[in-house]
């Protein structure tokens, strides 16, 4: 019993210290890597002294402290998401366990969707690899690993992935803790994620939303009868920029082709385009060569060597992907290199060009990329709406 009141005390000055560290947010930046340096070595005390220690009260202690132990491990649980430093639990595979309030809002992503997906979908393609590598071989008691890694909504903000192994009571594996702070002294957050202003009601988004249907709907009314093919580029051509940035047709029952592929070719140079930098980074944007060898890659795609296209049109529906996990979804180019990598995608929109009762006559794929907010449900919704109008206006023109 008395092992059990030092421990209790043992954890009594950790909560105070902790709180002196959650006081200690508002220090200047310059002074913050002092701070997270403190709560690391805090994190260190709870996963090398206080988690052994209350391993072995909770297997060796009487049974009647069993309730105080079950109270404890609740309080460790709480500490754990009140800790003023960014920290994931993941498995050896990456997949979040749990995710505490300091993580979800440097991470700019909620606990509860991040919990049961993997944590490198949150990262930026080319960074992916290398963090599974570090976090198996701390799992599997290589030693404690740290890089440097990239946000894929904030890839311009080096952030240092510190893992460390960590055994929890009654598993036979080891599982990582992951301790996350800005490379640069710039902490990334969710309000300050690049893209449309934070403050815009659900009202104004629907508003906005309901301006691009009206656009979408005028464009196919007023179109003259230039064939079926014209249909879908019109289309396309209200959609880009406006609502995506990268649209790509493909159009035919029997045999799918492209026939269209806007993207953002004409970016002037870096140098020459203020703000822009602060969307994708400056490492990030790539030159005008380098996307007009994107669209002409993605022009001379054959539709049945993408995945994602041909399931649309095969099954009829609408898919929408958030960070999409896999690179190969929509295919290679020539050299190897997954689309999906090469466009900087962060979230796409397939929609099967279809009426209600007709076949599916094309596809539609539009993707956002870099800082550039994800498709939402919303939006899905609407663009299945607009798929079906710009079906009919195909239908009307046979």
């Amino acid at each position: 019993m008395a092992e059990t009141d030092e421990f209790g005390e043992e954890l009594a000055d950790f909560v105070r210290r902790v709180a002196e560290l959650k006081s200690a947010r508002s220090v200047p930046a310059d002074e913050l890597p002092t701070v997270l340096d403190a709560a690391i070595f805090e994190l260190d005390h709870v996963a090398d002294q206080l988690w052994p220690r209350f391993q072995r009260l909770s297997s060796d202690g009487p049974t009647g402290i069993a309730s105080t132990d079950r109270q404890e491990q609740q309080l460790l649980k709480a500490l754990f998401q009140r800790v003023p430093v960014p920290v994931a639990l993941v498995d050896r595979e990456t997949v979040v366990r749990r995710l505490n309030f300091a993580a979800a809002s440097f991470t700019g992503v909620r606990a509860g969707y991040a919990t049961g997906r993997p944590l490198t979908g949150f990262l930026a393609h080319a960074d992916r690899a290398a963090f599974r590598s570090q976090a198996a071989a701390v799992a599997r008691g290589d030693g404690d690993r740290s890089l440097t890694v990239h946000l894929q909504q904030q890839p311009s903000a080096p952030v240092r992935a510190t893992l460390t192994a960590l055994r929890p009571s009654g598993e036979p594996r080891s599982a990582v803790l992951v301790v996350l702070q800005p490379a640069d002294s710039r902490v990334p957050s969710g309000a300050n994620t690049p893209g449309p202003a934070p403050n815009l009601t659900e009202t104004t988004r629907h508003t906005v939303l309901m301006d691009l249907v009206d656009a979408m709907t005028t464009t196919l009314l007023s179109a003259p009868g230039e064939g079926r093919s014209a249909v879908p580029e019109r289309a396309a051509e209200v959609l880009h920029e406006r609502f995506a940035d990268w649209v790509v047709v493909d159009t035919g029952a029997a045999r799918l082709s492209r026939t269209t592929v806007l993207g953002p070719s004409d970016i002037p140079e870096p140098s020459d385009t203020p703000g822009l930098s602060d969307v994708l980074g400056p490492s990030e944007v790539p030159r005008p060569s380098a996307y007009t060898e994107v669209v002409a890659a993605l022009a001379a795609q054959d539709p049945a060597a993408c995945p994602l296209v041909v399931e649309a049109a095969r099954g009829g529906s609408t898919a929408l992907q958030v960070r999409p996990e896999d690179p190969d979804v929509f295919g290679r180019d020539t050299s190897g290199d997954p689309f999906l990598v090469r466009a900087n995608v962060t979230s796409l929109l397939c929609v099967p060009l279809t009426t209600a009762s007709g076949p599916v006559r094309g596809v539609l794929t539009l993707f956002r990329s870099g800082g550039r907010l994800a498709f939402s449900m919303a939006e899905a919704q609407a663009m299945d709406m607009m798929s079906r109008h710009i079906a009919l206006a195909m239908a009307r023109l046979n």
